[in-house]
């Protein structure tokens, strides 16, 4: 799958994820200072959980619609509320985070909760090769998302208001029961014994928490932000929706998969070559990390390895279920799901040298 050309750009509305445009007019009217419609509405054509929309207006005043999609779910999946709370939080810290206008919980209004939030202009990176770039701007680029992620780790949640949100530690435990429950409790998406194993496995050779409880992001990778026009700055950062306190090594570790993956798959570059693309090494890359955020190495470095694939191919394993229940809101879930088996395989491969 080109993941540029099957995510980029907008389409029709599919008619299952269709609403009162007019009720949603309403509402921006009473919530957004000085909107005027009316709107014009579509999809945008990535996004796999929480439907996502651009909304125009005639005076050229653009938004973003971030939705819970209709239908059955599972629980506690799909939590806008959560994207919205943190968003505004970091954006008064200055965080590169879109405006988030409101949060509407009321389900009268469009059929499920949403938020509104400003569109930011600039540019989304799908290939992680970064290409029309010279050796010197992918590697700030590179840094400029290093420096990102790193940034996020280094705020206090206390500080910023999130301190309640969510558990600081026992982290990596309690996503390993959360991502293991799913996968063996979604019926309709099937087993997998590649994903049997890694479940075994972790849960044999969990190591000790690591004590720290930071904001983080869940599923930081270049095609969750967007950069400036033209410059290589991280202008915001989208899709908050499996955000919470927790490891910031674990949330680093899962950005530091595009090492581990063979090119071509999601944000993958195993296989090529670094020094002539400019990108910088693994080693370089964890090394800027940690001199950012004051540590001296990435704790447990191979078990989160194994975790975070695991992880990701939970949520792999998760799209092939909302496909079986006709809750998918992305174009290519099907392409997505049929990942859960190749993910698997590669978090076998990576444990087969971890030392836990």
């Amino acid at each position: 799958m080109d993941r540029t050309e099957a995510n980029t750009g907008t389409r029709e509305v599919s008619e299952r994820l269709r609403f009162d445009v007019a009720g949603l007019e309403r509402w921006m009217a009473g919530h957004v200072e000085n909107f005027t419609g009316p709107l014009t509405v579509t999809q945008f054509k990535g996004g796999q959980s929480n439907p996502t929309y651009p909304l125009d207006t005639p005076s050229g005043r653009a938004f973003v619609l971030r939705r819970k999609p209709p239908g059955k779910l599972l629980p506690g999946a799909h939590a806008v509320d959560r994207e919205a709370r943190v968003m505004s939080a970091l954006g008064a810290q200055d965080y590169p985070v879109p405006r988030v206008h409101g949060l509407c919980e009321d389900e009268q209004v469009i059929g499920t909760p949403f938020f509104v939030m400003d569109l930011v202009e600039g540019r989304i990176i799908w290939d992680p090769t970064f290409p029309g770039l010279s050796r010197a701007e992918r590697a700030t680029h590179f840094d400029a998302m290093n420096a990102t992620i790193a940034r996020l780790h280094n705020f206090d949640p206390d500080q910023i208001g999130l301190g309640d949100y969510g558990r600081a530690t026992g982290f990596v435990e309690r996503q390993l029961a959360r991502w293991s429950k799913q996968y063996e409790t979604d019926v309709e998406a099937g087993r997998s014994p590649a994903m049997d194993r890694l479940v075994a496995w972790l849960r044999d050779n969990l190591p000790p928490d690591s004590g720290e409880g930071r904001v983080v992001h869940g599923d930081f990778r270049c095609d969750n932000m967007i950069f400036a026009p033209h410059e290589p700055r991280v202008a915001a950062v989208l899709d908050w929706e499996l955000s919470t306190l927790g490891d910031p090594a674990a949330d680093f570790v899962y950005h530091l998969l595009m090492y581990r993956m063979p090119a071509g798959m999601f944000t993958g570059l195993n296989g090529l070559d670094f020094a002539e693309l400019g990108i910088p090494s693994e080693a370089d890359y964890i090394a800027a990390y940690c001199d950012r955020t004051g540590r001296s190495r990435l704790p447990n470095l191979d078990y989160l390895i194994v975790f975070v694939i695991f992880r990701l191919a939970a949520i792999c394993h998760g799209i092939r279920g909302r496909l079986a229940r006709g809750s998918a809101s992305s174009a290519h879930a099907e392409a997505t799901a049929a990942l859960t088996e190749p993910l698997a395989e590669l978090a076998l491969a990576q444990l087969r040298t971890a030392s836990p």
